[in-house]
């Protein structure tokens, strides 16, 4: 008896391991559009929202620590009551270990933010940098405990990459489920950071895979809910910033003065994007010329951002208290105008020093100062036909977000959500359209495409600009031994003119030569040393590479709108 019932419990086993290997060749080849997918959906939401959690958890246990304070909301006060060679000293002490951690452990030391989460959702099926990736959550939760003037979404969106890329692989997901388990992964980190589930999902498809396909939307906002629930089992279900009570808005009344504000936080948010890119420029220039360690880069930072704390404590961490006060009107006119520039300035330096950190709250930060001072003049200018000038400051935190993230719908969003005020969706709407538009022709389409450009990696044309990159030449050319090869005597007479390819390069750069040199084919080749001669592998024809990109345009497009 005893046997039969092993018997049947083995068989048992059996059955079941045989459905799990089929339910994982399902989404395998299938993806989201199988229920099954929905509950590794689900999985991956609970893992990314607690990640998420542990990271904002962690920030909270060091800040206190080294600052005394628990409350991020009242970091500054509890700075500005330190001795001064301590506030000086934290900065730079945090900035020496995130600088010894990704000098030691990273391969550039860079770390790892959205841009490349956007970059491995385009042309890396979906998956990120493991290692890089995990300690650069560590350098960036140093920074944000010690001094650092960003935000923490960049981080826990890597971290959350980092996560789906462990179950890409596990699965072996093709390019389709893993930029979906990426979607949401990001959802789940994002809703559970902020309490903002709508914003969360939103954020996955328009920032991070670029597209609202139907296919993706379900597991995403599967995974953005329970990332949103993590957050409040833990915080309970309370909003980021509270806001007094509005008056009764003279909407069609003040349009025209939220469509300035529009455009001035379009202008603020290309200064704040420029003014980062210029900081990473010129401390790429002083390391090169002074020859300095690449440990010793986030301590300068530190040193620089621990001197500006001194006097002014407000560009510290987060910003929390800073945001609060500019949404309930507690700052005067000038003191909102001095903090929006101390604050970009502290945020070029931090990333400029590459100390880590994301750019979303520190935006809030100088969109609602900048909203602030507008608001100050906008309402002392027509007191008579206007509301209250916290609601400008509530614009412009929107505003200055949309045009940085070049994300317009899931920013309004979760300004809302961050706030709990839904009555002022005309004038948020308003000036994020203006801001939104101005910045995106300014810089390329957001400070994350713009980011990539600067790498070389070009996302922000489409997938007709992208595409080219993701195919190396060896993989299409036709090989000197195949049927249908070109001649070899054709092949050496052009590269004895200058005239080949690297086997290792990409369409991106193979596609140019066709059409200076109007050639059907261009000859393959691997380059040897100086004093060797090149290889010849075959020729890549203009027709096989059109037809390879063809195919990759059908494919995109096909998953963009299913």
């Amino acid at each position: 008896m005893s046997g039969m019932r092993k018997s049947i419990i083995a068989e048992i086993g059996d059955r079941a391991a045989a459905d799990l290997r089929r339910a994982i060749r399902v989404m395998k080849t299938r993806g989201p559009s199988q229920v099954q997918f929905w509950f590794i959906a689900l999985l991956i939401g609970i893992g990314a929202g607690t990640a998420a959690l542990l990271f904002r958890l962690m920030i909270s246990f060091v800040q206190t620590f080294v600052y005394g304070t628990q409350d991020p909301r009242t970091l500054h006060t509890a700075i500005a009551n330190l001795d001064w060679y301590y506030v000086l000293l934290i900065p730079i002490a945090g900035g020496l270990i995130v600088g010894i951690l990704l000098d030691r452990l990273t391969p550039d030391a860079r770390v790892r933010s959205v841009a490349d989460v956007i970059e491995g959702s385009a042309l890396h099926e979906g998956r990120v940098e493991v290692r890089s990736g995990a300690v650069s959550a560590l350098a960036s939760l140093i920074t944000l405990s010690t001094g650092g003037s960003t935000g923490r979404e960049g981080p826990v969106v890597h971290m959350a990459g980092v996560l789906s890329t462990l179950v890409s692989r596990m699965i072996r997901a093709d390019g389709i489920t893993g930029r979906d388990l990426l979607g949401c992964a990001v959802a789940a980190a994002v809703s559970a950071s902020f309490n903002a589930p709508i914003a969360g999902a939103l954020f996955a498809l328009e920032v991070v895979l670029r597209h609202f396909a139907v296919h993706a939307f379900a597991p995403i906002v599967i995974a953005s809910v329970a990332g949103t629930v993590i957050n409040r089992l833990a915080f309970g279900d309370v909003t980021e910033f509270v806001l007094p009570t509005q008056a009764a808005l003279e909407f069609y009344v003040e349009l025209p003065a939220f469509l300035i504000l529009g455009l001035v936080c379009g202008f603020v948010a290309v200064v704040l994007m420029r003014a980062i890119f210029l900081a990473e420029d010129f401390g790429n220039l002083v390391q090169e010329k002074l020859r300095l360690p690449r440990l010793l880069r986030p301590a300068i930072a530190g040193a620089l951002l621990g001197t500006l704390a001194i006097w002014f404590p407000h560009i510290i961490g987060v910003g929390y208290e800073t945001t609060s006060a500019a949404l309930t009107g507690k700052l005067l006119f000038h003191e909102a105008v001095i903090f929006v520039v101390l604050k970009v300035i502290a945020v070029a330096i931090t990333m400029g020093g590459r100390m880590g950190g994301g750019v979303f709250s520190p935006s809030l930060m100088v969109g609602a100062l900048t909203g602030l001072a507008f608001g100050v003049l906008a309402t002392g200018l027509l007191p008579n036909f206007s509301g209250e000038g916290t609601l400008y400051a509530l614009a412009g935190m929107g505003a200055v977000a949309a045009a940085v993230l070049g994300a317009p719908i899931s920013t309004t969003l979760i300004v809302f959500e961050l706030t709990g005020d839904w009555q002022t969706a005309m004038a948020v709407m308003v000036s994020v359209s203006l801001s939104t538009a101005l910045a995106s022709r300014l810089v390329d389409r957001s400070f994350f495409l713009t980011q990539l450009e600067r790498r070389n990696v070009h996302l922000a044309a489409g997938p007709q600009a992208y595409l080219l990159a993701t195919f190396r030449v060896a993989t299409i050319m036709r090989a000197k031994e195949s049927e249908r090869a070109a001649s070899e005597a054709a092949c050496w007479d052009l590269i004895g003119e200058g005239v080949y390819v690297d086997g290792n390069a990409t369409l991106e750069q193979a596609m140019p030569l066709f059409d200076s040199s109007g050639l059907p084919f261009i000859p393959v080749v691997t380059l040897g040393g100086e004093d060797s001669p090149p290889e010849l592998w075959g020729a890549l024809f203009q027709v096989d590479a059109l037809r390879a990109m063809n195919k990759a345009l059908a494919e995109t497009a096909r998953e963009e709108h299913s």
